[in-house]
Order: structure tokens, then C-alpha cells, then sequence
């Protein structure tokens, strides 16, 4: 009885090592480990990391997403779901870009809430209640009442360096409670497509960060926050880097006009790739959740895309 469970716990550190201890030919510099894409891949399915046994997380998202356990060794199992959920050819749409495409379709928006999560939630929309069954079958159903015999367009489309896009906030930003280094969760305001082809989804996610802040000081000396604006999501879920430049500062001082008001908040704009927030003399900086801004992309990205026109 000793010798077996010496046995299985041997086998069962063995399949750990194998799978966390991946060869260096079968990765590339910046590559997640097996380990990694599988925490990458239940952080979309679920919105966190799961927790137990690496095999039975496995199992887990397996029977999720297909509906059942393959046999192959634990590393190609993680990177076939890694490319099946999150990376997008056009002739095999990710599981990510086939629910953007639906979710678009059918609300003219995303979200950036779980697949597991949208998946129900477009269900109860269409059908009153969420339905059962694999994530893989339960959005086949979804594509059909979205598309005729279920299938859209996946285009491969370069994206200009300096894109405008259209964002809004989606953090309450202030001088005297934001720090230097937090987060700044950002939202896309507006579709951007490119000759009838999607490549950023209202709704899709952005990340800036809080690169400075300074409080208001005696005899009217401003309140200032200096945010970056580091990249946006594309209607395939990969990031395209973004930044405030001239052409995006322009854009918002147009928006601003045309509004018969600051953006928000009295935005004064700061050095490329930098926004710096100055409102009333002697008073905190506030950017309130909402407010709306151009930024653009930094470089020219390649995306896919699904047609809509």
C-alpha cells in the first residue's frame, strides 16, 4: 500500500515537472509557460484563476470549453486550448473572436466581462434563460442566430500607425486618491472599422496607467494627473499599442468644441502619449468615470477583423 501511493505521488510530480518545465525549443522569447497560458486561458473563460490540481484544471477547462477530456500529454492540451480560445487565423476564428462577433451583431457592442459570463448573458437575452452544454456548442447556436448558417467574415487588415479611436474612462481618476503606478481602465466609445471591416468593437477594453500626480498647492497652483494611454483591444482580443498624440489631441480639442464644453473635466493636454488634467485654480484634479478622449495607435499593427459592410 506504501510502495502505491510512493508511486502515484511520483507519477503525479512527474506530470507537474513535465508540464511546468517546458523545453526551450518549444518557446519563444516572452512566451508564457504552460503554467501561465493556462492561468491567460481561465482568466477569460472564468475572470480568474482557478485553483487545485494543474491536471484537474485541465480537465476543467476541457470539459468547459469541448465538452470533453482529450488524452494528449498536459503541455499540447493547454496549447491547443490556448490557440482554440484566444488566437484568431482567418480560417479558424478563436472561441473570443466568434463572441465578439456574435455579442457585436446581435447589442452593436462588447463587453469585457468572462466568456463563460457573456455567453449566459447573450443566451438569456435571445432565448430568456442561459442554456447548457460546451462553451464550443452553446456559441455554434449563438453564430446561427447571428449570421446566416452561423458564418462571418474574418479579415486580416493593417491598421495605420496613428488611428484615431475614440475612448472613454472607466476608472474615477483624482489628484488626492489616484497614485503613481495605478491602473487606468479604459473603454472603446466608438466602432472603428477600416474599409467595412471591425478591427476595434465599442465596448472593447483599454489600459492607461498613472504616471504622475500632483496635488493643488497654495496661490492657485493647479492639481495635476498625467496619464498614459498604453493599448486597446482589437475585435480579435489581441492588444495594439495607443498613445496621446498630436493628431488624438486635436481630435479631442474638436470634440470639446463641438460640445460647447471641456472633455473631461477641462482637460488641458500635456506632452505626447501624456494627459494632464488641470481644472480649477487651487482645486483637486477630478476625471470623472465617462469622460471621453482620442488617443491613437502607436504603430501600424496587424489585426483581424470581422466584415460588416
Amino acid at each position: 500500500m506504501v510502495n502505491k501511493k510512493i508511486t502515484a505521488l511520483f507519477v503525479t510530480l512527474m506530470l507537474m515537472i513535465s508540464a511546468i518545465a517546458v523545453p526551450v525549443s518549444a518557446q519563444t522569447a516572452g512566451e508564457p509557460t504552460v503554467v501561465g497560458k493556462l492561468a491567460i486561458i481561465e482568466k477569460a473563460i472564468y475572470g480568474t484563476t482557478q485553483t487545485g490540481a494543474l491536471t484537474d484544471r485541465i480537465n476543467k477547462v476541457e470539459e468547459e470549453v469541448y465538452g470533453s477530456k482529450t488524452q494528449e500529454a498536459l503541455l499540447p492540451r493547454v496549447d491547443n486550448l490556448y490557440v482554440h480560445v484566444l488566437e484568431t487565423t482567418e480560417h479558424a476564428p478563436s472561441v473570443l473572436t466568434k463572441l465578439n462577433a456574435v455579442e457585436w451583431t446581435l447589442t452593436h457592442r462588447v463587453s469585457d466581462n468572462p466568456i463563460k459570463v457573456r455567453v449566459e448573458k447573450l443566451e438569456t437575452i435571445m432565448n430568456g434563460s442561459p442554456a447548457t452544454g460546451s462553451v464550443d456548442s452553446r456559441l455554434g447556436k449563438l453564430l446561427k442566430l447571428a449570421y446566416t448558417d452561423g458564418q462571418f467574415e474574418v479579415i486580416a487588415t493593417k491598421v495605420p500607425k496613428d488611428t484615431l479611436v475614440k475612448i472613454k474612462t472607466l476608472s474615477t481618476l483624482n489628484s488626492k486618491q489616484s497614485k503613481v503606478g495605478d491602473t487606468v481602465a479604459l473603454g472603446i466609445a466608438e466602432d472603428v472599422t477600416i474599409d467595412g471591416v471591425l478591427v476595434f468593437p465599442q465596448g472593447a477594453s483599454g489600459i492607461g496607467k498613472i504616471l504622475k500626480v500632483q496635488s493643488a498647492k497654495n496661490f492657485g497652483r493647479d492639481a495635476k494627473l498625467d496619464i498614459s494611454f498604453d493599448n486597446i483591444r482589437a475585435t480579435d482580443g489581441s492588444t495594439v499599442a495607443t498613445i496621446l498624440g498630436e493628431k488624438a489631441k486635436a481630435e479631442t480639442k474638436s470634440l470639446a468644441k463641438a460640445a460647447g464644453a471641456s472633455v473631461a473635466g477641462m482637460i488641458i493636454l500635456g506632452p505626447v502619449g501624456i494627459i494632464g488634467g488641470a481644472f480649477i485654480n487651487g482645486k483637486e484634479a477630478n476625471i470623472p468615470i465617462g469622460s471621453q478622449l482620442y488617443i491613437q495607435t502607436q504603430e501600424d499593427a496587424e489585426v483581424y477583423g470581422i466584415r460588416v459592410k
